[in-house]
């Protein structure tokens, strides 16, 4: 078992509805990595920014970016994850794709689509958690909207990190970051969030505030800007506090339908 995680979130603008030259643009990124690293996290949608015109993107684009992640993945010696459109069984997803260094693929689907601005009439919502053995450490990975239902990230199965990979704009950026630091908190759990920077070609703008919370809700990692952000998670750091405040202990029991 492991008892750190490396971590790196790589916070970036996006070109719109464009696929190759946002794996172009990311590869680039991904060869300025020096660190040995364990995890590198993506934004969501991030072959696309956030598009609400999946029929736009070529059907085949899924596959060479899940392609893509895996290759990376070999090169690096990382997992690496992030969310991206997909198009199966004549039904549009925005799916995270979680790729391991050995080539095994697990993925999730966005349960909570943003109704605001249409998601779920053009996509498909998941309805099942995703949970990751990976290191020693167990993982939740999701996406962006799924941040203001706590009950969808109740740390029912005891997992050490929480992962967010968003498209979060601008004008409500002060929400992304106290639910952040209120997820880390009341699960006990490290909280990794990953927004992109920029503005899209719909006009809205995006500052970033990538940010990682430790399981007390302090800032390890914050950011504004475009860059890649690098944060060690420790086991000992999970293990001392919930053994030492046991808030876990007491948490509701209840079934997600």
């Amino acid at each position: 078992m492991s008892e750190k995680l490396k971590v790196a979130l790589v916070q970036t603008p996006l070109h719109w509805e464009n696929p190759e030259a946002n794996r172009t643009m990311l590869g680039h990124k991904m060869e300025t990595i020096q660190d040995k690293l364990d995890l590198i996290v993506l934004p969501e949608m991030f072959t696309t920014g956030f598009t609400m015109t999946p029929q736009n993107i070529d059907s085949s684009e899924g596959t060479k970016t899940i392609s893509w992640m895996q290759q990376w993945a070999k090169i690096t010696k990382a997992a690496v994850v992030g969310s991206l459109v997909i198009h199966e069984n004549d039904q549009n997803y925005n799916r995270l794709i979680f790729a391991h260094p050995d080539g095994q693929v697990d993925q999730y689907d966005k349960k909570h689509t943003f109704t605001l601005a249409g998601e779920d009439k053009v996509y498909t919502a998941g309805t099942e958690r995703l949970m990751i053995d990976f290191k020693g450490f167990r993982i939740c990975p999701l996406i962006c909207y799924d941040l203001r239902f706590p009950v969808w990230a109740r740390n029912t199965e005891t997992y050490d990190v929480l992962i967010y990979v968003a498209n979060w704009p601008k004008p409500r950026i002060m929400a992304w970051d106290a639910l952040l630091k209120a997820r880390a908190i009341e699960n006990m759990s490290y909280c990794v969030g990953v927004n992109r920077i920029g503005v899209d070609d719909l006009g809205y703008e995006y500052s970033g505030h990538s940010a990682v919370y430790d399981v007390l809700g302090d800032t390890l990692a914050f950011s504004e800007k475009e860059e890649i952000l690098y944060v060690e998670l420790e086991r000992e750091h999970i293990t001392t506090y919930r053994n030492k405040l046991k808030f876990l202990n007491d948490r509701d029991e209840f079934s997600l339908k």
